[in-house]
């Protein structure tokens, strides 16, 4: 089962000093609209062939997207490959906070 968090828990969590590995699955083009400055940008399309990017970074493996659907598929992935990750379950859509713009 794939554990979810919403994106204002993760805001929290966040602002709080939490170690979170952070990474957003969206295309290129969403990212580059709006981001949050904690994240690393893994394109779900990419997403294979850039996999053993994900624990570069220390601390809970979190995946988010727009709306929780291609992060959802993600952590279904990683989930039967044996990995730990976290859902943001409503997605950059229900983000509370700032966002950065370009890359």
């Amino acid at each position: 089962m794939i554990r979810d968090i919403t994106a204002a828990d993760l805001h929290s969590k966040l602002e709080q000093g939490a170690a979170i590995n952070l990474i957003d699955v969206r295309e290129p083009d969403e990212w580059e609209e709006g981001h949050i400055s904690q994240a690393r940008s893994i394109p779900l399309s990419e997403f294979q062939a850039r996999e053993d990017e994900v624990h570069q970074e220390e601390g809970d493996v979190v995946i988010i997207c727009r709306s929780g659907g291609r992060s959802g598929k993600v952590c279904e992935y990683m989930r039967l490959k044996g990995f730990d990750v976290v859902n943001v379950c409503d997605g950059m859509l229900a983000w509370p906070g700032t966002v950065v713009t370009g890359q």
